[in-house]
């Protein structure tokens, strides 16, 4: 079975070298939900995600002959299509931000913190495969600053690492750890002040 997928990824490829429109169409079909839907977490515009992933077709038609094969092409399509959509957001006109802090936890002079304590322990990737949960879960991630959004989803949810999310978005794996860590108290905050208000 494995041997049979190789075989039709390798023929695949060599395809898509040649430029063969039949290995384009069957690529597209194979992969533009994927890519739609990680365009869309990025981007939160359907218009915008589509127009990405289209961006990313075309980007990676171009770029075929420098594929080397060291990952799988679905890899590689969707190291395209996040950076496509990342550039996007870039050109965006920026909105001023809604400050963190308020979605942080509060320490007292002696260190204790301030407030209740959430009570999981659950990842966000997680939270967000059970039904239940997982349209809470978007609209929370969706309220986060854009900076703080961006480095949850491309660790959590795209499980990019470290040094992968801080070239995509152009800083140091240091920034990526510190905004991660925040975006992932201020998710828990909001997560509870659903929960409360549920």
């Amino acid at each position: 079975m494995e041997l049979a997928l190789a075989d039709q990824s390798t023929e695949l490829l060599e395809g898509l070298r040649r430029g063969d429109d039949q290995a384009f169409a069957t690529l597209m079909r194979q992969h533009a939900g994927r890519m739609l839907s990680t365009a869309r977490r990025i981007l939160r515009n359907d218009d915008d995600a589509q127009d990405a992933v289209q961006e990313a077709f075309l980007s990676a038609a171009r770029a075929i002959d420098g594929f080397a094969g060291g990952s799988k092409v679905s890899t590689w399509l969707h190291r395209i299509v996040i950076n496509t959509a990342l550039m996007k957001l870039r050109t965006r006109k920026r909105r001023a931000e809604e400050p963190i802090e308020d979605l942080l936890p509060r320490f007292d002079a002696d260190g204790f913190r301030i407030g209740a304590v959430a009570t999981w322990e659950t990842p966000s990737d997680v939270l967000l495969e059970r039904r239940e949960t997982r349209v809470m879960v978007r609209r929370c991630i969706d309220r986060l600053p854009e900076r703080y959004r961006t480095v949850l989803l491309l660790r959590d949810i795209e499980e990019l690492d470290t040094q992968e999310s801080a070239d995509l978005l152009g800083t140091t794996p240091n920034t990526v750890k510190i905004r991660l860590h925040r975006a992932r108290q201020a998710l828990r905050t909001l997560l509870e002040r659903e929960l409360v208000g549920s």
